[in-house]
């Protein structure tokens, strides 16, 4: 196996095998630019390709990865063999290493412009779930889920990088027994984990983008929690859907992870009865990705990427059918990703049966939905065939009180 001369500790989620991509700035640095992490580094691209060709070497000297997102699976591909030609060739050793910086000193920025926003609602267990919960009498799923990828337009001004703070939502609730809404801020805060896509090549107005072609679009991914404030969206959501109670933020890891790294991660996703219509076939790939949910540095839930119904394939070709443009930096979402088991639920509406149960910590408090200064760290990874762990990052948000 080839490896790399750059220090890669053991269990590192950062292997020769990742490399993925983000946008950072130097302390006290304002110039921010793109790397490509390894191990407990950064590689500083622009400085490490000056050498070789100083107008390709300036393009990584910029705010997000549009640029690269845009120029597509070819480019892509060059761009990562040539980066691992550089921190795997000893030549090259002499002239890259001061590129290479550690990775703690660094500020990680928004790595991409987000053009729009889009979330999906594809695990069947979490769909179940709340089906359960808020319609105990009825079938859990509605009759439409089997047929489509039921998603909502987000608000793409509103994604924010890893680390940003998120203050707690105000809103109109009605509270159970009430007569009338009131305002005030959320009372029932809630996380989603889930998996983000970034598209990188656009689609023309009036076009679709079948299942076969959605690699030559899509670029990687990131880790999403896709906070939700549950009484107001509970209050608002009939006829239109989620409004306000989703849109006040969306938080995303700082590295998108291309998905050539993630090709050893590709599996066969479950069987869906009824056959979907011949637009939504073949479904392409399943996605092997585990997630970890932390709150408060204590670990609440491991959910299951791989058991998704719907396929980012699918999710794709569902989003553009009616002739809608995809744009570069466009994100999709998965919804938000549980499992069969009790610990593998993506939300805390599951996680305490929407209050039911509540969520008992190991430092002998307990929760319901989130508390101010409750900070929320979810991260998920893949692993190879040779049991390398290929790491997504982490995202990670702390509440602050309403404003």
């Amino acid at each position: 196996m080839t490896t790399s001369w750059a220090p890669v500790p053991d269990g590192s989620p950062f292997p020769l095998q990742n490399l993925p991509y983000g946008v950072f700035a130097g302390a006290g640095d304002d110039q921010p630019r793109i790397g490509v992490a390894i191990g407990d580094g950064v590689l500083d691209l622009a400085a490490a390709l000056r050498a070789e060709d100083a107008g390709v070497a300036e393009s990584f000297r910029q705010a997000s990865l549009n640029g690269l997102l845009a120029a597509g699976p070819l480019r892509w591909s060059a761009l990562r063999e040539r980066v691992t030609g550089l921190l795997t060739d000893e030549r090259h050793r002499r002239a890259v290493e001061p590129a290479l910086l550690p990775a703690d000193g660094l500020r990680m920025l928004l790595p991409f412009e987000v053009g729009d926003y889009v979330d999906f609602y594809s695990s069947e267990q979490h769909a179940t779930n709340l089906g359960r919960i808020f319609r105990p009498a009825e079938e859990p799923l509605k009759p439409n889920w089997k047929h489509l990828p039921v998603g909502y337009h987000g608000r793409a001004g509103t994604v924010v990088v890893s680390g940003t703070p998120v203050a707690r939502p105000c809103g109109q609730r009605r509270p159970a027994g009430a007569d009338a809404p009131g305002y005030g801020p959320s009372t029932r805060l809630d996380i989603e984990a889930e998996v983000g896509f970034v598209v990188g090549v656009p689609s023309r107005l009036g076009s679709r983008v079948p299942t076969t072609a959605w690699r030559e679009h899509v670029f990687g991914v990131v880790v999403v929690n896709d906070w939700s404030a549950r009484d107001i969206q509970a209050w608002e959501y009939v006829p239109l859907g989620p409004f306000l109670g989703k849109s006040f933020a969306t938080s995303v890891s700082p590295w998108v992870v291309p998905l050539a790294a993630l090709e050893p991660a590709f599996v066969e996703p479950p069987g869906q009865h009824p056959q979907p219509l011949p637009y939504l076939r073949p479904s392409g790939p399943g996605l092997a990705v585990d997630l970890e949910i932390r709150l408060n540095g204590h670990l609440v839930s491991r959910p299951p990427f791989a058991g998704m119904y719907w396929t980012p394939a699918q999710q794709l070709a569902h989003l553009t059918v009616n002739g809608a443009s995809l744009r570069t930096g466009d994100l999709y979402a998965s919804g938000t990703v549980s499992g069969p088991e009790a610990d593998q639920r993506g939300s805390l509406i599951e996680l305490t049966w929407n209050g039911e149960t509540p969520l008992a910590l190991p430092d002998g408090t307990a929760r319901v939905f989130l508390d101010d200064g409750d900070t929320v760290s979810i991260t998920g990874w893949a692993t190879d065939a040779a049991g390398a762990r290929i790491g997504l990052g982490t995202v990670t948000g702390t509440i602050l009180p309403a404003r």
